[in-house]
């Protein structure tokens, strides 16, 4: 398995009309996270990325919604994701579209994403599915210098595995459009092997627990440690009695 972090430059597309099909992918994405999105509430959006700020977002609750990258016309903020100009636990949720795909240091995204989420935020991930058609494309020579193969493909299991080492919950996950040169996807081939999908979706929620118990608990563990002594002792009492 290759590291995470690379030294190779990544230069992430401006648009998803800059990729073959992206068109289809952008209107997929935005046709899955539709449910998902209805069920987010709070105050605050970030779409991280130019593809996050072309997802359609309208279905969510969170009506202050901020585009931010590096660079673009849709963008509200101009900021490297990697080093978020917003306060800790100030955001309650973000949309990650494929913005681990091209970046050179996602657990560096990642974990700045959880530094601005709010306890029980939301997190979002899109990408592309190695194991696909598309993913296929990774080994053709000359293909790999094009988007979307110039990007990187992580596995679901590992971005779980990476969700779960910070603390994160899985809601919800899945696998779409087996068939990327084709608007539906091929329903059929979809809807029976979804694992071959070219997209994958990662809803997650950020959990805090608590490492310390709170005053309040520790006095209710004495209240029920004292019956219990006292019991002992009168048990002993009673023994020594009827020895005599």
């Amino acid at each position: 398995m290759k590291p995470a972090k690379t030294r190779q430059i990544l230069n992430a597309p401006d648009s998803w009309a800059d990729m073959p099909w992206g068109d289809y992918f952008r209107d997929a994405l935005s046709q899955h996270l539709q449910p998902c999105l209805a069920k987010l509430y709070g105050f605050h959006l970030l779409k991280i990325g130019n593809l996050s700020a072309e997802i359609d977002t309208q279905a969510c609750a969170i009506s202050h919604q901020v585009n931010v990258g590096k660079q673009g016309e849709k963008l509200q903020v101009i900021a490297d994701p990697m080093r978020l100009p917003f306060e800790s636990k100030s955001v309650d949720a973000c949309l990650l579209a494929h913005t681990l795909a091209w970046s050179s240091d996602p657990h560096c995204i990642l974990r700045e994403v959880d530094r601005v989420l709010i306890d029980d935020g939301w997190m979002i991930i899109s990408g592309f599915n190695p194991f696909s058609l598309l993913g296929i494309g990774k080994g053709i020579p000359g293909l790999h210098r094009r988007a979307p193969w110039s990007g990187r493909m992580f596995s679901q299991m590992r971005l779980l595995d990476w969700l779960s080492l910070l603390n994160y919950e899985v809601i919800h996950r899945t696998r779409f459009q087996v068939v990327p040169w084709n608007r539906q996807g091929g329903k059929m081939i979809s809807a029976h092997l979804p694992a071959l999908g070219c997209l994958n979706i990662v809803v997650a929620r950020k959990r805090t627990f608590p490492l310390t118990m709170t005053p309040a608990k520790k006095q209710t563990s004495k209240g029920h440690l004292r019956p219990a002594v006292s019991a002992t002792r009168q048990f002993r009492d009673n023994n020594d009695h009827d020895s005599c």
